[in-house]
């Protein structure tokens, strides 16, 4: 079985679409997937895609469980509904759908160190899930300081950093030294697997064997 936890270098860098993309090359290879989005504030446009990258073999309310109105950190989002989330719950509950499928992409919400609850993290989160971690970044000009310190408190956290997706944005239209170069500097400084996928083309590339690939 081969399970992972997307997380982001922040919001807004790629998560879902990586999830997504995941997903379907899983599927795509016949293997039995499905993405999860536990956790969504705001609208469930993301939840949709990972439901739609399934193959729609699961309902919207398993994939997403916790839908929270307000689009803001789930910590305040759910203050201002008067919610408390049962993580102990909620995680059974993820654990157990995704163990019914040869493999799973948990995404998470925000970055790594988002607060979901009162002192519980994404971090927390994921460990207490016990998948490893994959981090998904941006890959242009900054990137290399927001990956360092993610994967840093991902390692501080006691929790396996399976590896790094470069997502160059929609356009593809960096060709700076720094998106040349931010891939191999990565893999050198962390010694993890870094992969950047070409978004020019949905099916471009493959599954590197780190991510489950054949």
């Amino acid at each position: 079985m081969t399970r992972f936890f997307i997380t982001g270098t922040d919001t807004g860098v790629g998560k879902t679409w990586f999830a997504c993309w995941l997903v379907r090359q899983w599927r795509a290879q016949g293997r039995d997937a499905i993405g999860l989005k536990p956790i969504t504030a705001g609208g469930r446009e993301d939840a949709e895609l990972l439901c739609a990258a399934s193959g729609d073999v699961l309902t919207l309310d398993a994939i997403n469980p916790i839908h929270l109105r307000e689009p803001a950190a789930p910590l305040v989002a759910a203050r201002e509904e008067n919610r408390a989330i049962d993580f102990a719950a909620l995680n059974a509950s993820v654990l157990k759908i995704a163990a019914r499928h040869s493999h799973a992409a948990v995404e998470g919400v925000g970055g790594w160190r988002v607060p979901l609850g009162p002192r519980y993290e994404v971090r927390n989160w994921a460990r207490d899930l016990g998948l490893p971690v994959v981090v998904v970044a941006r890959a242009g000009l900054g990137t290399l300081n927001h990956t360092l310190l993610t994967v840093e408190s991902i390692r501080a956290a006691g929790v396996i950093c399976a590896g790094v997706v470069l997502n160059p944005g929609a356009e593809n239209a960096d060709t700076s030294t720094a998106r040349r170069t931010n891939g191999a500097v990565l893999q050198d400084l962390l010694g993890l697997p870094v992969f950047e996928i070409d978004r020019s083309a949905e099916t471009a590339g493959e599954v590197p064997l780190w991510l489950g690939g054949k």
